[in-house]
């Protein structure tokens, strides 16, 4: 067989492959053992707003999906998928946040595998990622919002509106079923200085992306609402003390860590939050009330930080 058969059925081959790839779901890239991307599929540009032109070339680790795990911790600097399957040829697998093109973070389930050479010597690594958040109700529930104008038109949230009925919901199950939950009242920290910096575009650009790690990150259970101005609220169902302040802390934390890319600078915003669980005796002013004193005394203590009432009497102990 000629050397340009030869050359054209490994061409014929290499597009067959890409191909498949890039018909794929989940996103898929390749890096050589210095990390750089030398291959990069449709759904990873479709998940991460990053194109195959942007990324090409470049370090996973070069300040593009800049992978963080729920306590902040960045894997790029330690405990990174890819590397892991290069050091010992093991697959591998996490649960990370990524940082997508426009800021926000985006939960995603990811797998490493090491990439052999003819001689079994390792000679990179496949990362295959895939959208991590529960989307079929989140979706199933938007599309009824838009229906019967319960959305927040700016952010794209659940509106006031469509909190009171779901509060009205959460506190009748609780009084029939005992099923308990919870309520954070949630502000961004010197949000008037992003309006007076940066101008109102821009703040209202910061203000979409803290509602999109909310709703990219809450459980199927959660219900993230635009409060008003730079104020959110999140309803959280089944939850006891514990529970409620490990999602608090862990919208802080994903909050803090995306930003919004202007004129080569990155802008990123701190939140405060107050938490609260329901008690036997709430009605939809009592619990209100409580997270937003809550709240107050996170911005009182320096901002940037959760407080929630650990005397409430939830059903888990009432």
């Amino acid at each position: 067989m000629s050397t340009n058969v030869i050359d054209s059925l490994l061409i014929d081959v290499q597009r067959l492959q890409d191909a498949i790839l890039n018909g794929l779901s989940e996103g898929v890239y390749f890096v050589d053992k210095n990390r750089r991307i030398l291959f990069w599929n449709k759904a990873a540009e479709e998940l991460t707003g990053y194109s195959a032109t942007q990324v090409l070339g470049r370090s996973c680790a070069d300040g593009i999906l800049m992978h963080v795990d729920e306590t902040g911790k960045c894997l790029c600097e330690d405990g990174c998928p890819l590397e892991g399957a290069m050091q010992d040829g093991l697959p591998c697998q996490a649960h990370v946040f990524l940082h997508h093109a426009d800021g926000h973070r985006v939960p995603v389930h990811v797998r490493g595998s090491a990439i052999y050479d003819s001689q079994g010597e390792i000679v990179g690594s496949v990362e295959v990622f895939s959208d991590d958040s529960d989307r079929v109700g989140v979706m199933t529930r938007l599309k009824q919002l838009e229906q019967i104008a319960l959305l927040d038109e700016l952010t794209g949230l659940a509106n006031r509106r469509y909190f009171n009925r779901a509060f009205a919901a959460c506190l009748a199950t609780f009084e029939r079923d005992a099923m308990p939950f919870g309520l954070l009242m949630i502000d961004i920290d010197h949000f008037k200085k992003i309006n007076d910096t940066y101008g109102h575009d821009i703040g209202d650009a910061i203000l979409r992306l803290v509602a999109q790690t909310l709703a990219g990150n809450c459980r199927a259970y959660d219900t993230p609402v635009r409060w008003g101005g730079e104020e959110f609220a999140v309803l959280s169902e089944n939850v006891d003390e514990d529970t409620l302040y490990s999602i608090a802390e862990r919208a802080r934390i994903l909050i803090g860590q995306s930003s919004y890319a202007l004129d080569g600078e990155s802008l990123s915003v701190n939140v405060s939050i107050g938490a609260s669980i329901a008690r036997t005796d709430d009605n939809l002013e009592a619990i209100i009330k409580r997270a937003d004193a809550n709240l107050y005394s996170s911005k009182r203590n320096g901002r940037n930080q959760t407080t929630i009432d650990r005397t409430s009497q939830s059903c888990l102990n009432a």
